[in-house]
């Protein structure tokens, strides 16, 4: 009989000396206990393994199960250049388009952070007048 390299005469020698030590009063009660803490130990070490499986098969049954692929009942809508643009954009013909030039177009001023920038005012950046 061997138990974690221990032979039987290493085990006997053990028990004696726990018996000296702690005396025929004793020792049971701290036998039954270290019964205890091992039964403890070894049914959460059973809990863990049963956890373990329980996800190790989900996991696998995720991986193995075909995908399931659906579409979308109704699909965005894309415009293409023959279609006009919806009713809700509006174009204000008063306002002239980028590049173009005119009395009625704001003055564009350099700001400090434009100047720091090191860029060109746009018409776009400057307060309407």
């Amino acid at each position: 009989m061997n138990v974690f390299g221990i032979g039987l005469p290493e085990m006997a020698v053990i028990l004696v000396l726990a018996l000296l030590v702690f005396g025929p009063k004793k020792l049971p009660e701290i036998g039954r206990s270290l019964g205890k803490a091992i039964k403890g130990f070894q049914d959460a070490s059973k809990e863990f393994e049963e956890e373990f499986k329980k996800e190790a098969q989900q996991i696998e049954k995720a991986v193995t199960s075909p995908m399931k692929a659906t579409l979308d009942p109704e699909p965005a809508k894309v415009l293409s250049p023959q279609e006009s643009a919806p009713a809700e954009i509006v174009v204000d013909p008063s306002t002239p388009a980028a590049g173009e030039s005119g009395e009625g177009s704001p003055t564009s001023e350099a700001t400090p952070e434009t100047e720091a920038a090191g860029e060109s005012p746009s018409p776009e950046a400057a307060p309407p007048a």
